[in-house]
């Protein structure tokens, strides 16, 4: 067990109160004082709430049953299809995580797997990765007791989290994250960050706590800027030579694919009728056979972003999207054509660059004999300081 040491008084008084609390449910031996002052710091050292907390989670822990994770055996897609991998240490001996965040297809993945099985590997990767955090912490001190994670969002893509299913999957992941691993992060770079992201940002952050927020940095593409913060923590042959490190694959992969799995996009042909379907946000409409359906959205401030998410039942219907300036003009800007909405989730995205009116068109007039029944859902998402790099951004 580690010494714990640079602790104030009302700190260690703090700690003892605490174990002596919860000293019912202290069943591991890696139960020990490092252990108990991730919930006190979590909860700033008010040993009443962190209970609370620690207490929560071991129920969390019982109905996720987390400790039997370690005979499971996830599905195939997930070991291959999910972007992450330990690449080294940094100079304290912390792991080090990579994230190519931009392949991570979660549409693709929801189309094969439930959301339970995403939240299970999930856990079970975290898991993994705190019992490593635990073996360097024995060997090179407490500042080897936590992770470093490199989150890659170039070509990062919002499109597919305003998908409704993928979007509460990230919530609830870091809802969970947040409840259950307290003070594990020890820095997590985001770097290659788009402009979009800052949206996604903006509204991922209200679900996490300061101390997580306190060590994230993020930063546009300057690999300047980025190689300077990371290399002053990490050295360079433990990292990959897609960021700037040494570290390459026999066959000269600068993105260390041996080690870290890649993603990418799932295959069409693998995707299965199981994505769990939340109807209470759809409007749910018949089109009849010749008819159409013509919705007028107004965007009134610049920079708004306009989303939908569409399903047909049986049969595909024809889409577009007509923009109205306010002095008359109409530009299609999205081009009428047929989708096949019954065979998978139609999504999209599209920035308001300037004040309009945008008419969604629901088109059936091909159709003959059919009539279309379709659930539809469609919003516009006002600008806010997620249309700039926020301020944690250096």
């Amino acid at each position: 067990m580690l010494k714990v040491v640079g602790l104030e008084d009302n700190q260690r008084f703090a700690l003892m109160k605490f174990r002596r609390t919860v000293q019912d449910i202290l069943k591991q031996p890696h139960h020990d004082d490092n252990f108990l002052l991730r919930w006190l710091r979590a909860r700033k050292w008010d040993p009443v709430a962190a209970e609370k907390m620690l207490r929560e989670s071991m129920e969390w822990r019982k109905q996720w049953e987390v400790d039997k994770l370690t005979e499971w055996d996830p599905p195939q897609i997930l070991n291959d299809y999910l972007p992450h991998g330990l690449c080294g240490f940094d100079k304290d001996g912390a792991p080090v995580i990579v994230v190519y965040f931009d392949a991570l297809d979660i549409y693709g993945i929801l189309h094969v797997v439930s959301r339970r099985d995403m939240i299970k590997v999930t856990i079970k990767r975290l898991e993994e990765y705190l019992k490593l955090c635990r073996e360097q912490m024995l060997k090179h001190g407490p500042a080897a007791g936590q992770v470093v994670v490199i989150f890659d969002m170039q070509g990062f893509n919002l499109k597919q989290y305003l998908w409704r299913p993928a979007g509460e999957v990230v919530i609830t992941l870091i809802q969970m994250y947040e409840a259950n691993y307290p003070e594990i992060l020890k820095t997590c770079y985001i770097i290659n960050a788009p402009k979009v992201f800052a949206f996604a940002f903006s509204v991922t952050k209200k679900f996490m706590n300061e101390y997580t927020l306190s060590k994230i940095q993020i930063y546009k593409s300057d690999p300047a800027r980025w190689q300077t913060a990371i290399f002053s923590n990490i050295d360079r042959d433990q990292v990959p030579a897609f960021f700037g490190g040494t570290l390459k694959d026999p066959d000269g992969n600068p993105k260390l694919g041996t080690k870290i799995c890649l993603g990418g996009k799932v295959p069409k042909e693998m995707y299965v009728n199981n994505t769990e379907k939340d109807m209470e946000n759809f409007t749910t409409v018949t089109i009849k056979k010749g008819g159409k359906l013509e919705l007028d959205i107004p965007a009134s401030e610049m920079g708004s972003l306009l989303s939908w998410e569409f399903r047909t039942e049986n049969h595909d219907i024809r889409f577009g999207i007509v923009k109205k300036d306010y002095n008359g003009t109409q530009k299609e800007v999205i081009p009428m054509r047929r989708v096949a909405a019954h065979q998978l989730d139609e999504i999209g995205i599209l920035t308001c660059e300037v004040p309009s009116t945008y008419s969604i068109i629901f088109d059936n007039t091909y159709s003959i004999i059919r009539n279309k029944k379709i659930h539809y859902s469609v919003k516009v998402i006002p600008p806010t300081e997620s249309q700039e790099i926020t301020p944690t951004t250096l």
